[in-house]
């Protein structure tokens, strides 16, 4: 009887420091929790919350409409033109970008070119300029009545060159995207190669593989999970442009719309429009497709890597 007495008491001891433990567990995990919850969980619950209301202005006051605003969205051909020309700017730009990023990566990586280390902060140094101060650098070189451009139509005689023209907008923006992330991706596919064991190099080189080869077979599978990781940033990235867009669109302002990409049809309805509860509708619908695509391609670039 005192034997089970005794075992019952270590029993509710033990239990009692797990508790004690687990209760530690949370004072670490508290203060970030009640941060995330704070900036993130709030104002998505808060977006969504408006997105069920829609404000009379002629009958006044806010009433719940349900998923009205979400049919809107879906049948609104602003925000599919929006959503399409970033899908365009998706497809070209990104392969480019992270084709650069990788063919830098690998260079600085090989033991041939010589300073590395310098080609390495000069290509990452254009992402550690303010995202602002970027575009308008590059506003000042696309100006076809100052900068750059309009120097070489003077110099020619010519006023072909126009980067801020509705032709070339779209491949201008790509342009300076490009300029800017390119070396963040670098980053990510260089410290990937140095994670790379020696013994795959050595074996490469045993059985006789060359540079290419070596490429091939050693580096770019090890490079798998860093292409995928890039590639999902460079998706929410595209989805999410902004920046950019909304700064030359004083220069040209018959060019950009103010809904030329999604992010920027949200804004000017929230801002501009005062339509507060479908600009929230339309981020949400947004935010729900960027989150897919950037799922499928997850799980895409999972099968393929087992």
């Amino acid at each position: 009887m005192a034997q089970q007495q005794l075992a019952r008491a270590g029993a509710t001891g033990q239990r009692r420091r797990r508790v004690f433990k687990d209760g530690k567990g949370w004072l670490f995990v508290g203060p970030f929790l009640a941060v995330f919850a704070l900036t993130f969980l709030a104002p998505i619950g808060y977006a969504i919350y408006l997105s069920l209301y829609r404000n009379q202005a002629f009958f006044g006051g806010t009433v719940f409409v349900g998923l009205d605003n979400y049919t809107q969205a879906l049948q609104d051909p602003k925000f599919w033109e929006a959503f399409g020309r970033v899908g365009v700017f998706l497809v070209v730009q990104v392969p480019i970008m992270l084709g650069l990023a990788l063919l830098a990566a690998l260079a600085i990586d090989s033991a041939r070119l010589h300073a590395a280390g310098f080609f390495r902060i000069v290509i990452f140094l254009p992402y550690a300029v303010p995202g602002v101060v970027a575009v308008l650098m590059w506003g000042y070189i696309y100006g076809d009545n100052f900068g750059l451009a309009a120097n070489l139509n003077d110099l020619l005689g010519t006023t072909a060159i126009q980067p801020l023209s509705g032709t070339w907008m779209l491949p201008s923006i790509a342009n300076i995207v490009t300029w800017e992330f390119v070396g963040y991706n670098m980053l990510i596919f260089y410290s990937a190669l140095r994670t790379v064991p020696g013994e795959l190099y050595e074996a490469a080189a045993i059985d006789g593989a060359g540079t290419f080869r070596t490429i091939l077979a050693v580096k770019l599978p090890a490079l798998r999970g860093a292409i995928v990781i890039a590639t999902i940033f460079s998706i929410i990235g595209s989805f999410q442009l902004f920046n950019e867009p909304n700064i030359l669109r004083t220069l040209a302002p018959n060019v950009i719309t103010t809904y030329y990409t999604p992010n920027m049809y949200a804004y000017n309805l929230s801002f501009a429009g005062q339509q507060f509860n479908y600009s929230a509708t339309v981020a949400i619908v947004m935010g729900i497709i960027t989150a897919i695509i950037a799922y499928v391609v997850q799980l895409r670039g999972s099968r393929e890597a087992l």
